[in-house]
């Protein structure tokens, strides 16, 4: 039997990058997928299609988890549509590097909005489903600059380690009804978003990590998995760091 045969999931921001790759991996342990995505229909449309071919249900969904009425509603679209939510894994995320001395308030507030309290709404959005089941799985995306800061990061850095302790927070209210909630810290990971960086940079970070590689999408995924299945139903509350040893 497939690891997560049956279960429904929404992914947030899975359009590309980690959320994309969580959503291969998920489909291909039979989990039905309920994405959100922000732009373009079109590429929502084709990754409906690509993973559907493993017989599960995709359904992509225009919606911004970073406004609450906007979660609010999609929880209630996806319960309509597939019946369940039994898994939520809030990867939506981005970047707007500056140092502190050069970031704009709007810069700070949007990066706030989008990481952290996407993570509020939609944790919010599922509560009643996953109570009234008695159970589910919550996975945040943080990462490890979450976990020790980074120079020209302060409002990602604020966000990622605020998704931490609201995590272990959720963990401990929710535990007694059976559902858990996890953080997982990404390090460095190749992503198409990576690659701008230029060769000679993502050499110097691949050197100054143990395993001496990034890591990929799948890295990630993995970890996720194991998180949303049934393998991991003792574990609540924790930051698990997928860096390849960055942090070590």
């Amino acid at each position: 039997m497939k690891l997560l045969e049956g279960k429904t999931v929404i992914i947030t921001g899975a359009s590309r990058g980690i959320g994309k790759g969580i959503a291969e991996v998920f489909t291909k342990q039979g989990a039905n997928i309920a994405f959100t995505y922000l732009s373009s229909d079109e590429k929502a449309k084709e990754l409906e299609k690509e993973l559907s071919v493993n017989g599960c249900k995709v359904k992509g969904y225009k919606s911004d988890a970073s406004d609450f009425n906007a979660a609010q509603q999609l929880a209630i679209d996806v319960l309509e549509d597939f019946g369940s939510i039994d898994v939520l894994v809030n990867n939506a995320g981005i970047t707007k590097d500056a140092l502190l001395m050069r970031m704009s308030e709007e810069d700070y507030d949007k990066v706030m909005d989008v990481n952290m309290k996407s993570v509020f709404n939609m944790t919010k959005a599922v509560l009643r489903p996953m109570l009234k089941q008695r159970k589910g799985s919550i996975i945040n995306m943080s990462s490890v600059v979450g976990v020790k800061g980074n120079a020209g990061q302060a409002n990602y850095s604020a966000s990622k380690s605020a998704i931490n302790g609201f995590t272990k927070s959720i963990a401990l209210e929710l535990g007694s009804r059976n559902i858990r909630c996890n953080s997982i810290a990404p390090g460095f990971i190749e992503t198409e978003m990576t690659e701008s960086l230029g060769e000679d940079q993502i050499k110097e970070w691949r050197d100054n990590i143990p395993l001496k590689r990034g890591g990929t999408t799948e890295d990630i995924a993995n970890a996720t998995l194991f998180l949303a299945s049934d393998m991991s139903t003792y574990v609540t509350g924790q930051v698990i760091n997928v860096c390849g040893g960055m942090l070590t």
